[in-house]
């Protein structure tokens, strides 16, 4: 997701923070800026596309004395991709930038364009600079109109703020999106999102915990927490390595992915959530009228979140819907009647079959929708219209939080349907909400979990291959998890309806083949157990993922007791994606960069 640097210090201010935003590419972004405040002289500038084109617009700038400086780099999430939206945002004499999203924000600025303030942007982020502004007027300094206005905010963020009023200061706020400070010997402060674009500029950083705020001037760095105490810093030594940095410490990005995967839904969540409805500012009110059925249309990882949608929305939205594998569409000659919705699914919102189905449906006159990770991508562009799935960037080739996304985008669609069309109650809906807002904590990785699947992998490493089986939404979740082991283990493994197995596959079960089984408790389990047993009996290997015992199962990875099958997917879902890893580490692989694949298949 986006990303924010800041300095104080004598040093060309410009190129700290150009070189700061270059280290934070790795996140993801479609614009960027800078704000510098030298005396009593701001200096702001802003580019969409990559960092060259803001490096080109700053080409002639420079400070030789002491600034201040804060910088941005910004993944879409309310408003295009454009320089009024790009941050740094301005008020009358100051600039801030902001990770996250202010949940509260259309309620702040209608009171704010209420008081006679004009919006330059489409943004969440221009109400906080506003905010302060109209706070500064009715306070004592800036330092107390900045705690006020943090008090008004919902959601989360990391803020960094400048103004003229204090011309020598930084002013910081952390909720729910990281950020951390760096100094160094010549007594320079930094600000980042992460460590890497710190490394080489400080030897100790402080991380910020939620609820943290303060100021920071050349001579001073205070710490507030949420209960307004002062705090003690905690410098630690920075790493060296900024590979290592830009993975948290995590041994391949796909690891760091798989656990940021509760920070990443929660962005996707954000906003879009109220107790009774699902809010989506992406679509109009009417964009469902006059739909009779879906046709869902993708490759590979996207597609197996189609599949888990389409029993959504025939079970949540009572829409006929069906799923297509976007290669074998194009070519065929397809029907497509007028009353369709067709909705393509792309984590990059490129790839090529998938593009060309968008615009064969198109072409034939229906409504389209896309779901996807990259705004502005060549889909996003050409769809009548979008919901991003707020992923940010994905460096591991094989696909995890990507779907996650998805599924969770899927699942509010169904709900903002239902509601419309009324094929939920209302007391439902809000219940399946109330659900939502728990996927976040069901996919944070156990430490005990992951311990198990460690020592487990040394035991699945050789065989003639591996069926991953469940039933109803947990099938397409058994592909998925398939094709995660086939992509970076390079061993044999099929996905099938738990019930399919004595139509022919169970012929392959004997003790060298694993069968790794979704049992949840929530969703046809006696039936699924059956098929389980049927495998047992012939003497298949059996490592079974549920939260309740299985006695025919040679290994148990157990996951929470829910009331609901969702949150059992989710949990699953993590499950099947650390074993992929774990398996693929034990046999030497690249986990990140596994052979013969690319992140974005843009060729047919």
């Amino acid at each position: 997701m986006c990303g924010i640097v800041g300095y104080i210090g004598k040093k060309n201010t410009k190129e700290i923070l150009l070189s700061g935003l270059k280290e934070l590419e790795y996140r993801g972004y479609d614009s960027a800026g800078i704000a510098v405040l030298s005396g009593d002289d701001f200096s702001s500038f802003k580019a969409v596309g990559k960092l060259i084109n803001l490096e080109e617009k700053t080409k002639n700038f420079t400070t030789d004395s002491f600034a201040i400086g804060i910088g941005h780099t910004r993944w879409a999430t309310h408003g295009k991709p454009t320089e009024l939206n790009a941050h740094p945002h301005i008020g009358e004499s100051s600039y801030v930038v902001h990770n996250g999203i202010i949940e509260n924000y259309a309620q702040i600025k209608k009171e704010l364009e209420n008081d006679g303030i004009k919006f330059l942007s489409q943004t969440d982020t221009e109400v906080i600079i506003h905010l302060f502004e109209k706070k500064l007027k009715t306070t004592t300094n800036a330092f107390e109109a900045f705690k006020k206005t943090i008090e008004d905010l919902e959601g989360a963020y990391a803020i960094l703020l400048v103004t003229k009023n204090e011309p020598k200061t930084i002013f910081f706020a952390k909720n729910g999106s990281p950020m951390l400070i760096g100094i160094n010997e010549e007594n320079e402060k930094y600000f980042a999102s992460s460590d890497s674009p710190l490394i080489g500029q400080c030897n100790k950083v402080n991380y910020f915990d939620d609820g943290d705020y303060g100021y920071v001037t050349e001579d001073t760095i205070n710490v507030y927490n949420s209960a307004h105490k002062l705090k003690k810093l905690n410098l630690l030594e920075l790493s060296t390595n900024k590979l290592l940095a830009q993975k948290d410490g995590f041994r391949f990005f796909m690891e760091k992915e798989i656990y940021e995967q509760s920070s990443v839904i929660s962005d996707t969540l954000m906003g879009r959530l109220s107790d009774d409805e699902i809010l989506f500012d992406e679509l109009d009110k009417s964009f469902f009228d006059d739909i009779n059925e879906i046709k869902l249309c993708a490759c590979g990882t996207s597609y197996h979140s189609a599949l888990t949608a389409s029993y959504m929305f025939e079970r949540y939205s009572k829409i006929r819907c069906s799923v297509e594998v976007a290669s074998e569409f194009r070519y065929r000659k397809p029907l497509m009647d007028k009353d369709t919705l067709f909705i393509v699914i792309s984590q990059s919102g490129e790839t090529a079959d998938t593009l060309e189905t968008l615009k064969m449906a198109k072409e034939a006159g229906l409504k389209t929708l896309v779901v996807c990770n990259v705004d502005n991508s060549s889909m996003v562009r050409l769809a009548d219209a979008c919901i991003l799935t707020r992923a940010g960037i994905e460096k591991g080739v094989a696909s995890t939080k990507a779907f996650a996304t998805q599924v969770v985008v899927f699942w509010m669609l169904n709900l903002y349907i239902a509601k419309q069309k009324k094929t939920l109650s209302s007391q439902e809906i809000s219940k399946q909400i109330s659900l939502l807002r728990e996927v976040p904590s069901s996919v944070k990785v156990k430490d005990t979990t992951h311990e198990k699947i460690k020592r487990l992998s040394k035991r699945y490493l050789y065989g003639h291959g591996f069926f991953f089986i469940g039933r109803d939404v947990f099938y397409p979740l058994a592909l998925e998890g398939a094709l995660k082991l086939k992509e970076i283990s390079y061993l044999h493994a099929e996905g099938y309806p738990s019930g399919e197995m004595k139509h022919g596959p169970i012929a392959l079960a004997d003790p060298e083949l694993f069968t790794i089984a979704l049992l949840p408790k929530n969703m046809l389990y006696e039936k699924a157990k059956s098929n389980i047993e049927e495998l047992s009996a012939r003497d298949s290997t059996i490592c079974a993922i549920s939260a309740t015992e299985f006695d025919k199962a040679d290994d148990h990875i157990m996951i929470s007791s829910y009331d609901n099958y969702m949150l059992e997917f989710f949990e699953m879902m993590v499950v099947l994606q650390l074993l992929s890893l774990e398996i693929s580490v034990r046999l030497g692989n690249d986990v990140d960069m596994p052979r013969n694949l690319a992140k974005s298949v843009t060729v047919e």
